[in-house]
């Protein structure tokens, strides 16, 4: 059997996020976040879930490090809870939601696990979304405020931050098509959250490097491999250049570059209203970055419909299997994404934040998960991965998404993405079959092929 090898130093972890497995939603002074409220209102999530409890990984952590431990995980990345730190969005910290994370960050560290924090993943300040949320610049200055305390805490402890975690997903499905927190169906809102978020990354980033700090900081995109739904049909090509724009490059080509795709602003002009950019936006969001964190799943397959206002255009079917989300398994769009980033952006390197995929796991008899449809699909990911890191792309980590099943925001909890399984009724934890393999794919710094 052949081993691939990836290099020495490659980062291997697991991701989760706060408001998906920390439940504790009301102890310790914590403060109402907009998924809270969102998630309270009949009929927004999938069987009326919440994730007041989750996976009571607030009161269970220890065990959660332990799994980890277990594994061989080398990377822990995990979002804060805003809210627990600033109940309000501002003003004074709750000092017993720090302890909770500084609690958290020695745990990881006493375990070897190189805590990989990331500042935003969603659940906004409640208080700050009454007042407009990222629609209102002011938040900007508030996640800067908070940013610079969790430096403050945490700076000499944590090598690896990552400022938002897909702005993308906040600011349209949050802000355009209303699946998800704060549930706002307006186009030109979300185009001046997208700019908020950019500024207030910038900001955070800035602050970072103002602290004297010797870690890394970057920011993570959800990004896809963009195709045209028929390579002979000029609409689909010009239709998939313009998801390309919408999706990837709104978000990356301000950071690399200082400035939005003129190609997509030239479309919105006619269509939309766009925010206003101040003196100094651009500079500030280009804050130079040490990595871009990358979450991929899929590809999307794209053509012409100019039925779908404002972007005329919807993705289609390619007749690939997919995961329990309907996502099609595309690992091949992975890599063709890692070689366009490397040649169109000059970051440093790419650290894959997200990768994974949702299957509907059942313990079986013997008491187990044998989920290899799974290991399967992160399998054929992996080997994507290091044929971009053959050809010269400098991918420097890898982390699955997620550690455990959880919450997962619309969907509730009927979709099961984690290495261990969780029951939620008794919140035992059990490692799926993925967990092992993924375990000893990291011993061995390699894949069996």
């Amino acid at each position: 059997m052949q081993e691939l090898s990836f290099p020495e130093g490659f980062l291997w972890g697991v991701t989760t996020a706060s408001y998906q497995i920390e439940g504790a939603a009301k102890e310790d002074g914590k403060g109402e976040s907009i998924w809270d409220r969102f998630a309270h209102i009949p009929g927004k999530i999938v069987h009326n879930d919440t994730g007041d409890v989750a996976c009571d990984h607030y009161h269970l952590y220890k065990e959660d490090v332990g799994l980890m431990k277990e594994l061989g995980i080398k990377a822990y990345r995990f979002s804060i809870s805003w809210p627990r730190i600033f109940p309000d969005g501002r003003g004074e910290p709750n000092k017993s939601g720090m302890a909770f994370y500084k609690d958290l960050v020695a745990r990881l560290l006493e375990n070897g696990i190189k805590p990989t924090v990331t500042l935003y993943h969603w659940d906004l300040p409640q208080k700050l979304q009454d007042r407009g949320g990222w629609a209102n610049r002011d938040t900007v200055g508030c996640f800067e405020q908070y940013a610079r305390y969790i430096f403050r805490e945490l700076g000499d402890l944590v090598p690896i931050w990552i400022t938002l975690n897909e702005p993308w997903v906040v600011a349209f499905l949050g802000n355009w098509e209303g699946i998800h927190a704060p549930g706002i169906t307006d186009f030109s809102t979300a185009l001046l959250v997208a700019h908020h978020l950019l500024v207030a990354h910038g900001k955070a980033v800035r602050a970072y490097r103002e602290t004297g700090l010797k870690g890394e900081i970057g920011i993570t995109l959800n990004m896809c491999g963009t195709y045209p739904a028929s390579r002979d049909n000029g609409d689909d090509i010009a239709a998939a250049e313009r998801f390309h724009a919408f999706q990837n490059r709104w978000f990356a080509d301000p950071i690399a570059k200082g400035k939005y795709p003129e190609d997509l602003l030239r479309w919105y002009k006619e269509r939309v209203m766009l925010p206003d950019v101040a003196e100094g936006d651009m500079e500030v969001i280009r804050a130079p970055i040490d990595f871009l964190g990358l979450n991929n799943y899929s590809g999307s397959y794209i053509r012409n419909d100019p039925e779908k206002w404002p972007l005329e255009l919807s993705s289609v079917s390619t007749g690939r299997d997919v995961t329990d989300m309907g996502w099609e398994i595309a690992p091949e769009a992975l890599y063709d994404l890692l070689v366009l980033l490397d040649r169109e952006y000059d970051f440093k390197k790419i650290i894959i934040t997200e990768n994974g995929a949702a299957f509907n796991d059942m313990v079986n008899r013997n008491g187990s998960v044998e989920d290899d449809n799974r290991i399967d699909f992160l399998y054929k990911y992996l080997l994507q991965v290091h044929k971009a890191i053959r050809e010269g792309v400098k991918v420097a980590g890898y982390y699955v998404w997620s550690l455990l099943d959880n919450f997962e925001w619309a969907w509730g909890y009927s979709k099961r993405f984690g290495l261990v399984h969780v029951d939620y009724k008794t919140q035992r934890r059990l490692i799926k079959k993925s967990g092992y393999w993924y375990g000893d794919v990291i011993r061995k710094n390699g894949i069996t092929l």
